[in-house]
């Protein structure tokens, strides 16, 4: 029974370790990307760009905003920030059906071709009844 406790407590201490050593590698990793110009996040939530890394003291200077510049521990930069890639605007829908009820008031453009929209036509609820009615008989 000792011994399975042994071997356990082995095996906890190995696993502790090796979860250690890959967070090293990471960092040293990450670490390696730093370079002025490049877009990063501290620890403690200051996003900024690297403006001048000083490798004997172990520091970073970070420009947090045009003109405001901020000196944090290598170890503090955490994070490499990605370019957001602009996404596609999607299409405008309205908040409610008015835009799809408007009415062409019969007016007729400046050239007599085809009627202008001028207002949306405000109809009773009635009429809402009967026109969604109407065109439920025309689909089938």
């Amino acid at each position: 029974m000792t011994i399975l406790l042994f071997v356990l407590l082995g095996l906890f201490v190995f696993m502790m370790f090796r979860r250690n050593k890959k967070t090293q590698q990471q960092q040293a990793q990450l670490q390696s990307k730093f370079e002025p110009g490049v877009e990063v996040m501290t620890s403690f939530g200051l996003f900024g760009r690297i403006v001048n890394i000083d490798e004997a003291e172990n520091k970073v200077t970070l420009e947090l905003s045009p003109g405001n510049t901020a000196t944090v521990h290598r170890q503090a930069v955490t994070k490499i920030v990605e370019p957001v890639v602009a996404a596609e605007e999607p299409s405008v829908v309205p908040d409610d059906a008015s835009s799809l009820t408007t009415d062409k008031l019969g007016a007729e453009s400046t050239d007599g071709s085809t009627p202008v929209q001028d207002a949306p036509r405000i109809e009773t609820p009635e009429e809402t009844l009967r026109r969604l009615n109407d065109e439920g008989k025309k689909d089938s």
